[in-house]
């Protein structure tokens, strides 16, 4: 069995574009434009003659990504730190415009950073947009300072506190510490916060940010999992954003009995509206439920936060499929309007399906967004042998480790990006759905690998 490394898993997360240049007093529309010529560029994680890892930078065009590229390391000019075995630089990858420039910047975390002789204790570098793309980088003061924290594990940003700065949430030593703006070129500041459940053994694994109530503030959900001596879990914590970081709501997401052994580590995650009532819905992919079968578990935004609930599995009605052991169905996750009819949609993978006996061939659900909500009805499926897509189906392929839906080519219409180990493939967006005609290959370590979530 083939299962994602680290670098793998961190690999593929998304961000906007940007139709406007960049004014000097004015933000950035959207978060990856990082050379404000109003296209969306592509940050992805970068090995290649880099022992502790960099950032490439594909450079958006009217099209879609161009053949301009760059790459950011901490050999780079003005960037903090030095380039040192397995420091993990640019595996997980967050971008906002922090000081209202105009340009994208784009927080990147080092995970496996030594630092004082602690190993791993992990780092957060804000590389600044400019005219020229990336350019300097400023440090993010580490709270945990210890080996093994691992700074940067995951980020997010929003606006957390309603005061129009951008503000960043960087997971360590499993917490969340939500550093509010002002963040620019000189430092971090405002005020942080550490999000942390004292009184349980919840571990903090990954951070997504949206509008779940709708009141301006954005809104934090903590996943992560904990182990006592009667159960093994895995859980959403909603956080409340505004002045005052709220606690909120404790969001059970699997669990099941025995103590010691190790929790279900909630997968994906996204905050989307896929009624369209105004409220963010809240999707987390949780893999390994029932023997890897895998679920989406949902809860829809109201004005009071997180309201009702549903599931999703390839048992649900509609859904392609049987929910079957290993096809980790929800490991990736991805929200984007693809028919443009103003609701949000879900892609899913579940790059473990065996299909005519090749293990992990992989799969990829699209399901559609209604005024009811995420269902199984109308949803597509896609496989290596899907009509229209290229290549032989092969155990192993791992198709769908990665989905992305993003509007690459300004259509209206979120386009459907899947990794796999034989290469990464776009299938456009259309009024009628995802569609194979058009289709074409894109690398598997540039705009694939490189979408900011």
């Amino acid at each position: 069995m083939r299962i994602r490394t680290a670098t793998t898993i961190a690999a593929l997360l998304t961000a906007g574009l940007s139709l406007a240049s960049p004014a000097s007093a004015a933000p950035a529309k959207y978060a990856d434009d990082f050379n404000g010529d109003g296209y969306r560029d592509y940050a992805s994680s970068w090995g290649e003659g880099n022992e502790g890892g960099g950032v490439l930078i594909t450079f958006g065009t009217a099209t879609g990504p161009g053949t301009k590229t760059q790459v950011v390391s901490q050999s780079s000019a003005g960037v903090p730190g030095t380039d040192e075995a397995d420091d993990g630089f640019g595996t997980v990858r967050a971008a906002a415009d922090f000081n209202a420039d105009g340009y994208g910047d784009l927080a990147v975390g080092a995970p496996g950073e030594d630092i004082d002789g602690r190993r791993s204790q992990g780092a957060v570098t804000v590389l600044w947009g400019s005219a020229s793309g990336l350019s300097g980088g400023t440090n993010v003061p580490a709270k945990a300072r210890t080996s093994s924290a691992a700074m940067g594990s995951d980020l997010a940003v929003g606006d957390f506190n309603g005061d129009g700065k951008k503000d960043l949430t960087v997971v360590a030593a499993g917490k969340a510490y939500v550093y509010r703006g002002a963040i620019n070129r000189s430092g971090v500041h405002g005020t942080v916060s550490t999000l942390d459940k004292s009184s349980s053994s919840f571990h903090a694994t990954a951070v997504i940010a949206g509008s779940v109530n709708g009141d301006g503030k954005t809104d934090l959900v903590v996943i992560g999992d904990g182990v006592n001596t009667e159960e093994i879990w895995s859980e959403a914590w909603f956080v409340k954003g505004g002045t005052t970081l709220s606690s909120g709501r404790t969001l059970r997401l699997e669990s099941q009995p025995g103590g010691g052994g190790t929790a279900y580590r909630g997968g994906d995650g996204v905050i989307a509206d896929f009624d369209k009532d105004g409220y963010g819905d809240i999707a987390v992919g949780t893999s390994l439920y029932a023997g890897r079968k895998g679920r989406v578990t949902l809860w829809y935004g109201s004005s009071s936060g997180p309201g009702t609930s549903a599931r999703i599995t390839q048992n649900t009605s509609g859904v392609s499929g049987t929910a079957e052991a290993n096809d980790l169905f929800g490991d990736s996750v991805s929200a984007g309007d693809v028919n443009g009819d103003g609701y949000k949609d879900l892609a899913v993978g579940a790059y473990g399906e065996t299909i005519d006996g090749k293990e992990y061939a992989g799969v990829v659900h699209v399901l559609y967004g209604r005024a009811s909500g995420l269902t199984g009805t109308g949803s597509q499926v896609f496989t290596r042998n899907s009509a229209g897509i290229p290549g032989a189906l092969e155990a192993d392929d791992c198709f769908g480790a990665l989905v992305r839906l993003r509007d690459t080519d300004r259509d209206g219409h979120a386009d459907l990006f899947v990794s796999a180990q034989v290469g990464a493939l776009r299938l456009p967006g259309t009024s009628s759905g995802v569609t194979t005609t058009g289709i074409t290959s894109v690398p598997a370590d540039g705009l694939i690998s490189g979408m900011l979530q």
